[in-house]
């Protein structure tokens, strides 16, 4: 019996094993992510991630990349690194392919794409995108277009400063972030609805603000836009105030 117990043990300890698996290679380059997407008014700028999956070498890893795409270099975005080259410096893991958009929305929605596809590698230790498909070799990026006062400003009123933005999904009817900069002793953001008029000047409608007591929420005003600098000028009129006081708001493309 206990022979007979041995026996099935054996067979059971055995039938758990499992093959030891040895990775063989080749180690490789490749983009750390596919896609990414970003509207056009965006005016930080971007860092498209290479990275070395492998162990880190005792010398600089040079990439060379091609550029394609429906999007215009020197018109929908400028290269900030070196051009169609990304370097992974000795020891290191990741290196980055700079980039910032050219803000030129003419009030078309069209999306365009930056493609980016890694070519080759100046050491034989790596390859060029990962398995036999070559993942992550090509990155993909779509610039959204936007409206052409759609994006980030910098507000200022007075010795106050502040970050807004402005959406709009029809480039006629847009929406204000925040006007209250350094108009109320509270601090609550308040949305603005406005017209654009098509001719440099903007339209506030008469509005209820309903972050303001119900007595005294009605306003109203008017702007204009420099066509250059895209700089906007916007006056509001309080209208259940006495004597109606106006505040004017400066934005400033950030």
């Amino acid at each position: 019996m206990k022979k007979l117990f041995l026996y099935i043990f054996v067979i059971i300890v055995s039938s758990c094993e499992t093959e030891r698996v040895i990775f063989n290679g080749p180690y490789f380059v490749r983009f750390t992510e596919a896609a990414q997407s970003e509207k056009e008014s965006s005016s930080k700028p971007f860092e498209i991630e290479v990275h070395n999956a492998g162990p880190a070498l005792e010398e600089d890893i040079i990439i060379n990349y091609k550029i394609s795409g429906s999007a215009r270099e020197g018109i929908d975005y400028v290269i900030l690194s070196e051009r169609e080259k990304v370097i992974i410096t000795k020891g290191g893991y990741v290196g980055n392919i700079k980039f910032k958009l050219i803000n030129n929305a003419n009030n078309i929605f069209r999306s365009q794409d930056i493609v980016f596809t890694l070519q080759t590698v100046n050491t034989e230790k790596l390859q060029v995108g990962q398995g036999a498909s070559y993942i992550g070799k090509i990155f993909t990026f779509t610039i959204v277009d936007d409206c052409i006062l759609g994006g980030t400003y910098i507000g200022t009123r007075g010795s106050s400063n502040e970050n807004v933005a402005i959406n709009s999904s029809d480039c006629e009817t847009y929406i204000l972030s925040n006007w209250n900069i350094n108009i109320f002793t509270s601090p609550t953001e308040m949305n603005l609805k406005f017209f654009d008029n098509g001719d440099n000047t903007l339209t506030i409608p008469q509005q209820e603000e309903e972050n303001l007591d119900p007595d005294f929420a009605t306003i109203k005003g008017s702007g204009v836009v420099d066509p250059i600098t895209r700089k906007i000028i916007m006056t509001i009129i309080l209208v259940d105030f006495k004597d109606q006081p106006e505040v004017t708001l400066t934005l400033n493309p950030n």
